[in-house]
């Protein structure tokens, strides 16, 4: 699994004009997901998100996690984080898991995200044209590859 994790003011995701989430203070999280992710690659990663130190402490060091500072998550499934652009201009996807691996992964994923900041997240919707918005605090953005976790 792959995932870009960006420190927010706010963010939110638009579907067919609505608002599907909104979050104040906190991380949106992109997620990619390939063929050879399991519950392993969730299992960690969700500990690594909600104890990752990237909010400020009285001091305006960056020493606090999402547990400490009370923030919100708002999660978006993104195949094209597995994108190969090795030869040519146009991305191949090669790498990124079929929908019928990425689907129950990806929403195990936000269940078990949920169940680790021990509050409900924000989500897209899998496969949906969405619209995402969001202020990056800082800017701090941060990219983890669970295939890369030595």
């Amino acid at each position: 699994m792959r995932v870009v994790i960006q420190r927010t003011a706010h963010a939110s995701v638009t579907i067919n004009g609505h608002c599907k989430a909104a979050i104040g203070q906190g991380m949106m999280i992109l997620v990619g997901i390939e063929e050879a992710d399991g519950q392993e690659d969730i299992d960690w990663l969700c500990k690594k998100i909600v104890n990752l130190r990237i909010f400020d402490d009285e001091n305006g060091v960056m020493n606090r996690s999402i547990l400490d500072a009370g923030g919100d998550i708002l999660v978006i499934s993104q195949f094209t984080l597995h994108a190969s652009t090795k030869k040519g201009n146009r991305p191949s996807y090669i790498r990124a898991a079929k929908p019928e691996i990425s689907i129950p992964l990806y929403e195990r994923f936000c269940q078990d995200l949920s169940a680790a900041l021990g509050k409900e997240i924000g989500t897209g919707e899998f496969g949906a044209d969405m619209k995402v918005e969001l202020l990056n605090d800082g800017p701090v953005t941060i990219c983890i590859d669970t295939k890369n976790k030595e």
